[in-house]
């Protein structure tokens, strides 16, 4: 497995969990509908675990534009292989949703909000104000980033990541999920909290495709901007500190 297809399964995996949890808690009918935030950040937080037990020995698991940029600018990651990775981890979170897509489609059918539907691809504000959304972005971002960088040490570098073993038997991927998980319970709420361009984008995308709808394209530029401030903020305050 190469670094690019170890970021399109990883990526893949964790949508397909992460996006598959917002299904069963929203759409009509499925064992766990309306069974809360609590399980959504949960699972969300496995999610992210199982993506980069995956893919974290071959690529060091980015998974997330924000993480291969904000390595890049504090210097442990390559500039001539962010656009190959923020490419993989944009095919994965599109394969990843439409199979969420595939495995719940008698439940989108029997669906009728569409503002449901669309929650199990991209995020939305609970109170719609772009500037405070683009903060709350901006501000979970960054805290993602920069705990990143302070639990990798910041090395995901491949050359780091080959020699890595993660396991069952290890804490491996778990400090990031941990990480996720308290984004998601403390800071989540008022965005469903993307902190990750592709997460969000990708599946937008393959809503539109799906269901022929508009999606909610006048937000989407929320959690690309949001997330590509609160990275750049959280290597500028890294690279101050070290």
């Amino acid at each position: 497995m190469t670094p690019f297809i170890a970021e399109i399964i990883g990526t893949m995996l964790m949508i397909l969990l992460g996006n598959g949890v917002v299904a069963n808690v929203v759409l009509t009918g499925t064992k766990g509908h309306n069974s809360g935030w609590i399980v959504i950040t949960t699972a969300w937080a496995f999610a992210v675990f199982v993506g980069v037990v995956v893919a974290g020995p071959i690529s060091g698991a980015h998974l997330n534009p924000i993480v291969t940029l904000g390595l890049a600018l504090v210097g442990k990651f390559a500039w001539s292989q962010v656009a190959s990775y923020v490419l993989a981890q944009m095919i994965g979170a599109m394969i990843g949703a439409f199979l969420v897509w595939l495995s719940h489609k008698d439940h989108f059918a029997a669906t009728e909000s569409e503002e449901g539907k669309l929650a199990c691809f991209s995020t939305g504000p609970a109170i719609r104000n772009y500037s405070s959304n683009l903060i709350s972005e901006i501000i979970g971002t960054f805290v993602l980033i920069f705990v990143i960088f302070y639990l990798s040490g910041p090395d995901l570098s491949i050359a780091a990541a080959a020699d890595a073993k993660i396991g069952l038997g290890s804490i491996g991927a778990l400090p990031v999920a941990i990480l996720v998980w308290v984004i998601g319970l403390s800071l989540g709420g008022t965005t469903g909290y993307a902190i990750n361009p592709a997460r969000d984008l990708g599946p937008r995308i393959m809503h539109t495709l799906l269901f022929k709808a508009s999606s909610d394209w006048s937000y989407a530029w929320v959690p690309i901007v949001g997330p590509i401030v609160g990275s750049s903020l959280a290597a500028l305050l890294y690279i101050m500190l070290t």
